[in-house]
């Protein structure tokens, strides 16, 4: 059989491009891919036993769910006892347990609360005070906590029948897009992240990425292969745009990162991790993905570096666009690989042996060959192994999909069985829309994470797929050879549709599909704090229009009120589009990221709708009608500025048209009062978000100001300032020219 292989290997086209070192452990890969007799859950099992070794010790964790507790309910921090658990005692799972305390509770515990880890036990505490209490947790800026209703210690409410048993049914709860940083947490400091810590506990993550800081670990790593600072000033992103930079859309741009930048997400990044650890959870650090800073082909002028193409930045200028990147199938990758990982090692310690690394992702390799493409796979694999030789590769699938004419069969397989089995886990990043595993026969036998996408760019709007939600991830685990190890959320912004992340959290527990409706008459229970009729049919309106969203698209917000300008009345109609207009189609088309626009035959623009917009404004009127019997709850004014923001966006939409259409007319008078009403629907939104600080740009300014600590990083931090007031000129500038043109005509 090895002297088969090694004549196949002969052959190939690509074989000059493949090491010695390589080409053995494609044979190795071979023999470990033959047909298996175990389970994906047992291929994993390894991973899960050592990760569980490294947990800190029981009394650790409890202390910190305990410290979770004080700071969500500092006034019943005595009615809980939690306590750690081995799996044995949940059927070798992750679990928690709901009891109550069997021991004298004057003045002391009520509830006792076991878990596997400390995050067990405070998704155990999350579970009680919704089910038992009717509270409610969400993100501060999407309303807030609602806990009126759980009663004064003393007085909580007793389980029954034994207490309460609820088990993982897949091992691993994931957490954030590697986009996240940038749209959501770019400005945050300790005290945001502690708070977020403490909602991932709570909702049972158990699988975070931890992006923080990598800046100052790869300052260390490229400097010791002789790259200076002054090379990293022009390979590093400013701060809000370092998502993009780690991923080699572009470079230089925002920047540079001052030292002070460098030293101070460090030190979070530690603040972060150790807190993460506490809790019990598994960090999932960065690895190497091959983009290297430019003077690197200097240093290394026979290395396989090779520059990439413009990724929608700036009008392809070179000076922030085309970034490097270094071929896997060069020694020098899993050299520098290999620093990385052990750098992060010596940094914060033996905290994960998971590493993401999305070499391929938007970046096609430059030959669909098979053995190349398993070369590839197998050296970004080494790289990570040499530094960490438990090491496991998670792997965005998102390229599966945003590329499906590159990733056929044949080519999905090279790279998935390119590593050992159990070593690799895929996200299956749109599942909740378009699920890779149903037709990839489960990654062709490679463990995966079931996960919702839902947001892109961090945009506002309401939108939803429950169904999908509540059945999706069960209809996964249960197929036929199902080598699903996970659910997971992988928005690209947070703090939005809390409804939405609140089901996909609850599935990380959940055996069973979920009747949404039943569930849904809960869920407003506990978020208002008691339960209002108009709401309960409000709710029941919305889930059959904004969150029943169905028709595959993936972007959702494209309402012209938050669109740049991009049709020019200037040009008749029929006749080309404008330069701008050709642009952004180009973009919109050549960025494998986005599918906006749907097919229509019609020749206007068209936003994306999906509902009813009569049944909303019904859902809305309703909310209104609720506003006595809410008045003063921060969860009922967040979903009614929601609401009405979402209302209003729609019939923007189509009072633009009527502009339009106008325009086409030639009717000035028409034309006049289309474009004054959108003027004042837009003064209208403003006026109805300036009502909800979670809703303004000042917090997000606010935060950029608050953790620059000089005058240099001040300006750096907030160049937004003089583009929004232009922007906003942008619309008014345009509906004057096209009153003045026709009156021209």
């Amino acid at each position: 059989m090895a002297v088969a292989i090694i004549r196949i290997l002969n052959n190939s086209p690509t074989m000059n491009f493949i090491s010695g070192d390589v080409l053995i452990i494609i044979f190795i890969l071979f023999i470990t891919r033959l047909p298996q007799s175990f389970s994906t859950t047992e291929a994993i099992q390894p991973s899960l036993t050592r990760l569980d070794s490294k947990r800190l010790s029981p009394s650790v964790q409890e202390s910190a769910a305990k410290a979770v507790l004080g700071r969500l309910l500092p006034t019943h921090l005595l009615s809980f006892h939690f306590k750690i658990v081995s799996k044995d005692v949940c059927g070798g799972q992750g679990c928690f347990l709901i009891e109550n305390y069997d021991g004298p509770t004057e003045n002391g515990p009520e509830i006792l609360i076991k878990g596997t880890t400390a995050v067990e036990i405070a998704s155990g505490l999350h579970w009680y005070i919704k089910y038992f209490c009717g509270a409610h947790v969400s993100w501060d800026k999407t309303g807030g906590v609602q806990l009126a209703s759980v009663p004064k210690p003393g007085s909580l409410p007793l389980v029954k029948d034994g207490g309460v048993l609820i088990q993982r049914p897949v091992p691993w709860n994931y957490y954030q897009n590697v986009v996240t940083s940038s749209y959501s947490y770019v400005w945050w400091d300790w005290e945001r992240w502690e708070k977020e810590i403490d909602w991932m506990a709570l909702q049972g993550i158990n699988l975070p990425l931890a992006f923080s800081g990598q800046e100052a670990i790869w300052q260390k790593v490229f400097m010791g292969f002789n790259i200076s600072m002054e090379d990293l000033n022009d390979f590093f992103g400013g701060p809000a745009f370092l998502a993009w930079a780690r991923m080699g859309n572009l470079h230089t741009w925002g920047g540079p990162l001052s030292k002070n930048w460098l030293k101070q997400q460090l030190v979070l990044q530690k603040k972060i991790l150790s807190r993460m650890v506490e809790l019990g959870m598994t960090p999932v650090l960065p690895s190497f993905s091959g983009n290297v800073p430019a003077a690197l082909k200097t240093i290394f002028p026979t290395a396989n570096i090779t520059r990439l193409g413009d990724w929608n930045t700036v009008d392809g200028d070179p000076h922030w666009c085309c970034t490097y990147l270094l071929n896997p199938s060069d020694p020098l990758f899993v050299e520098i690989g290999e620093a990385f990982i052990k750098m992060q090692i010596k940094e914060y310690g033996d905290v994960t042996d998971i590493y993401n690394c999305d070499t391929f992702n938007e970046n096609s390799p430059p030959t669909n060959d098979t053995i190349y493409i398993s070369s590839l796979g197998a050296a970004v694999y080494k790289a990570m192994s040499n530094g960490d030789k438990d090491a496991v590769w998670l792997m965005q699938g998102w390229l599966f999909y945003s590329d499906s004419t590159f990733w056929k069969p044949p080519q999905m397989k090279a790279l998935l069985h390119s590593v050992p089995v159990g070593k690799m886990i895929v996200l299956d990043l749109f599942a909740d829309v378009k699920p890779i595993w149903a037709t990839s026969s489960q990654f062709y036998g490679t463990p995966y994470v079931w996960c919702l996408l839902h947001n892109f760019g961090g945009n506002i709007e309401m939108y939803g797929t429950l169904d999908a939600i509540s059945s999706g991830p069960v209809d996964a685990r249960i197929s036929k050879n199902s080598t699903m190890v996970g659910v997971g959320m992988c928005m690209e912004g947070i703090e939005q549709n809390p409804v939405v992340y609140e089901l996909m959290s609850e599935m990380a527990f959940r055996k069973e599909k979920v009747q949404v409706l039943e569930w849904l008459k809960t869920y407003t229970h506990r978020r208002y704090g008691k339960s209002v009729q108009q709401i309960k049919e409000a709710w029941a309106i919305l889930y059959h229009t904004v969150y029943n969203c169905t028709d595959g698209i993936a972007d959702h917000n494209i309402d012209f009120i938050v669109k740049f300008p991009d049709w020019d009345p200037s040009i008749n109609f029929g006749s080309r589009p404008s330069k701008l207009n050709s642009m952004h189609t180009f973009r919109l088309r050549t960025r494998s990221r986005r599918f906006s626009f749907q097919e229509r035959s019609s020749d206007l623009p068209q936003a994306h709708l999906w509902y009813s917009t009569h049944e909303v404004v019904s859902a809305l009127k309703l909310f209104l009608a609720a506003g006595n019997d809410l008045a003063g709850s921060l969860t009922y004014r967040y979903d009614l500025v929601d609401l009405t923001r979402q209302v209003l966006s729609k019939l923007a939409n189509q009072v633009y048209l009527d502009a339009i259409n106008a325009f086409r007319r030639k009717d000035v008078k028409a034309l006049n009062i289309h474009s004054q009403k959108f003027i004042q629907l837009i003064k209208d939104i403003d006026v109805l978000l300036a009502s909800d600080d979670n809703f303004l740009l000042g917090t997000w300014l606010e935060s950029a100001k608050l953790l620059a600590e000089n005058p240099s990083e001040m300006r750096q931090f907030k160049p937004l300032l003089d583009f929004d007031w232009n922007a906003a000129e942008v619309i008014f500038i345009l509906c004057d020219s096209m009153n003045g043109m026709l009156e021209r005509k």
